[in-house]
């Protein structure tokens, strides 16, 4: 009985502890196509993995499923992320940037040291 309450006691500070940006979010259409990237630790930092793709058609097996599109993004407080991002349509590494609001994560790639982003605004999903 004792190492079950150290178990779930144990699983509660680890799920306290998570990063709100853990979980699973949607992409915004890109390109026709849009995708669920799984935000996780790697390292020190955050990493997302596209994990679901789909199309107009539904969903796909596409040749990026399981690639990192967020890579080494590190808190800056507020919210705020800093790392790069990859873009697979075009095979182009940015400066990336994400804003963390409620179930809503603004995402930007950026060149210029900052001065000309796009952005997109991901939904999460769980």
């Amino acid at each position: 009985m004792k190492s079950m309450i150290y178990a779930l006691a144990l699983g509660l500070a680890g799920a306290a502890s998570a990063d709100p940006i853990e979980g699973i979010w949607q992409t915004q259409v890109d390109d026709g196509a849009y995708a669920y990237v799984t935000m996780a630790p790697c390292g020190a930092a955050f990493c997302g993995t596209l994990s679901r793709t789909f199309n107009t058609d539904g969903e796909y097996k596409s040749p990026n499923l399981g690639k990192l599109l967020v890579r080494d993004m590190t808190a800056t407080g507020g919210g705020k992320y800093e790392g790069k991002v990859w873009r697979p349509s075009n095979d182009k590494v940015y400066m990336g940037k994400m804003e963390l609001a409620g179930d809503r994560l603004k995402m930007k790639g950026c060149v210029a040291g900052g001065l000309l982003c796009s952005s997109q605004t991901w939904a999460r999903i769980k």
